[in-house]
């Protein structure tokens, strides 16, 4: 009797298999003639030569698809198992209209046309300015680009960055080592990636530096490959850091930067590194830029009306 083993490496066996191993009793009916063992993150398989084959196949397509929209259910195991060629596009192209799959089978999409905008120069420009508002969603839309192009190995990290000191607080000010120091600012980047990738996945990202979060003075230095990098809350770089961060750009890399031009916090006199980029670098080939409105809000309803009442008096002033 032949024996097939095949570990599971990049997904968690556990959800892999359902809660009450619903994936492995659907792919136990299936293989009726294959005795298959599941324990830990390794599936053992034995029986006739061709039916391991036909197994091993199946079960590549099952985590490569579990790995790329994390969910999985009685209907994509039926299919994949089927070989049903015909329906599985159909079904799957629904799923490729998603920017990426997060926990619990949380479907992330473009919710309005200036994100889509975001999404499709992601696809066309290695650099991307997305411009607009708090609540636009640029921010949220970005990470989840990131997730995506991690997910589809098209790069091997992540790295979120942003100016250290904003709304007024300087960090020398503020108790505790770096980390608690840094941790406040980077909230937004972290609440996004929880969204997006499971517990135990994202502490392991970070702990391997796969997915790093870190102040834009640590990019100095740098060059950063095979990575897909976010600037987040850009309008706070001076001329400087905004030039620093730009030059990291190495081989096989994505860059977005996010930014509102409305919220800087910088000192008087001090220009935005934003601004005067997105003026030099608006004719550059192989850079796009989108800008976003209080049309874009995802917020509660009121954050638009906010928007434009704040966008009145600062018109006037």
């Amino acid at each position: 009797m032949n024996e097939l083993s095949i570990e599971l490496t990049d997904i968690n066996p556990r959800e892999f298999f359902g809660q009450n191993q619903e994936t492995i009793t659907l792919i136990k009916a299936h293989f009726v003639k294959l005795k298959i063992v599941a324990r830990g993150n390794v599936i053992k398989a034995y029986g006739d030569e061709a039916q391991l084959n036909d197994f091993q196949e199946k079960i590549e397509q099952l985590t490569s698809h579990y790995a790329r929209y994390n969910q999985m259910n009685e209907q994509i195991i039926s299919i994949v198992l089927a070989g049903d060629h015909q329906t599985a596009p159909r079904e799957f192209a629904a799923m490729d209209q998603v920017i990426v799959h997060g926990i619990n089978g949380k479907v992330i999409t473009a919710k309005s046309v200036n994100q889509r905008k975001i999404v499709s120069s992601a696809e066309l420009n290695d650099l991307v300015f997305a411009i607009g508002p708090a609540g636009t969603g640029k921010t949220y839309t970005s990470v989840a680009l990131a997730v995506r192009a991690l997910k589809d190995k098209q790069v091997k990290r992540i790295i979120l960055t942003r100016p250290a000191v904003e709304a007024g607080e300087n960090l020398g000010f503020l108790p505790g080592d770096l980390k608690e120091k840094l941790d406040p600012y980077m909230q937004p980047l972290y609440d996004a990636l929880r969204d997006m990738i499971p517990p135990e996945k994202l502490q392991l990202f970070l702990e391997t530096g796969v997915i790093q979060i870190a102040p834009l003075a640590f990019m100095r230095g740098r060059t950063l490959d095979n990575a897909f990098v976010i600037l987040d809350e850009a309008q706070n770089t001076t001329h400087a850091q905004m030039k620093m961060f730009l030059t990291r750009m190495g081989k096989n890399a994505k860059f977005i930067v996010t930014g509102d031009p409305g919220q800087i916090d910088l000192p008087r006199r001090v220009t935005s590194g934003l601004k005067e980029a997105l003026l030099i670098l608006k004719d550059v080939p192989g850079i796009g830029m989108v800008h976003l409105d209080d049309r874009d809000v995802i917020r509660h309803k009121l954050v638009k009306a906010v928007i434009e009442a704040y966008k009145h008096i600062e018109h006037q002033n």
